[in-house]
């Protein structure tokens, strides 16, 4: 689901209801600007159900829409605020949006240098062998016979073997490609990554926060997230602050102990709330998102130079084993010329 456009969407949603027009009704006149896509489908499907008559919550439950929105729309409907309800929506899926668009760049730059650098190393094999036949053989013939310069003898096995640096970036390619879509892989991944990280850390701490103003208990909005959850050991940290609070524990930094995903700095931020919990996941979010944001765009400013100097590396190994073909014909020049 593309975030930036849900989120416009939501936000458009919310000023036509506070303008009095019926809620299927601003489906419908939405969904037909929405560009094509299972998005806007789902919410031409959601205004039909709904134009029939049928109550929000059974007209919600089959749609292909995040569960945490539905779950939100829900409340608000429930609370008389839907209109409040979805510019929170709005607001959280646009910063989440933001974040992911950095996130993503940050996993797709190594992909497409990895890609590049694998084109261009078979491209080489695919030349060399197009000339044919044993390299050293090959370049012998050039020589007339004559014993290789030396720098030639020291790139032969490379020559004769440059499928090697194919196959290398080839498998670096693949695992970096099956770290990026295979979920178990990708989470590991993303638990490791400091930029990664402090953006889940983020998104918890936002979704408790808008489950907390929308008078969600705080039990039943720490269960909600640990269900949609897909880190394992942020789910495990939200299962023992339940067992706390089933326990009876009631101040936050009593509650979140022992925890593998939030560190000290996350507790302290909600604890300074007080009473308000919802102030304090929601400071909580956004200085993680600023830090997530932050890191994110330094590694990317990191990678660039990086990036260049790895491919020149690998330009420059090329070079030199071309070089080292060259010399043979610059000897028969200058032999020639003699």
């Amino acid at each position: 689901m593309n975030y930036d456009e849900f989120a416009f969407f939501n936000q458009q949603l919310s000023a036509m209801l506070r303008d009095g027009i019926p809620l299927e009704g601003a489906l419908r006149r939405l969904s037909v600007e929405m560009r094509r896509g299972d998005l806007k489908s789902e919410l031409e499907l959601l205004g039909a159900d709904l134009a029939k008559g049928t109550p929000i919550a059974s007209a919600l439950t089959p749609r292909a829409l995040p569960d945490f929105y539905k779950r939100l729309v829900l409340i608000g409907v429930r609370s008389d605020n839907l209109p409040g309800t979805l510019t929170m929506l709005a607001d959280y899926y646009h910063r989440q949006n933001n974040l992911w668009v950095r996130l993503k760049g940050l996993m797709v730059y190594p992909l497409i240098v990895l890609f590049v650098v694998f084109v261009v190393s078979g491209l080489f094999v695919f030349i060399s062998k197009r000339v044919g036949g044993s390299t050293e053989l090959l370049l012998s013939g050039l020589g007339e016979g004559r014993p290789l310069p030396a720098m030639t003898q020291l790139t032969l096995p490379l020559m004769n073997n440059l499928w090697i640096f194919t196959a290398f970036f080839g498998l670096l390619f693949l695992a970096a490609l099956a770290a990026f879509c295979i979920p178990s892989l990708r989470e590991r991944l993303h638990s490791r990554l400091p930029a990664f990280k402090e953006a889940n850390i983020s998104r918890v701490a936002a979704g408790l926060n808008l489950l907390l103003r929308n008078g969600t208990p705080l039990p039943e909005a720490i269960a909600f997230v640990r269900d949609l959850e897909g880190h394992r050991s942020t789910a495990s940290d939200l299962t023992r602050w339940l067992e706390k609070l089933r326990q009876g524990v009631s101040r936050f930094p009593e509650v979140a102990v022992n925890n593998r995903a939030f560190p000290p700095l996350f507790v302290w931020l909600v604890s300074q709330g007080g009473d308000n919990l919802a102030a304090g996941f929601g400071r909580a979010a956004d200085l993680y998102q600023s830090r997530a944001e932050q890191r994110a765009e330094m590694a990317l400013y990191a990678a660039l130079p990086v990036a260049v100097m790895f491919l020149g590396v690998i330009i420059f190994s090329e070079a030199y084993l071309l070089l080292g073909s060259f010399l043979v014909i610059i000897d028969l020049l200058n032999n020639l010329g003699g």
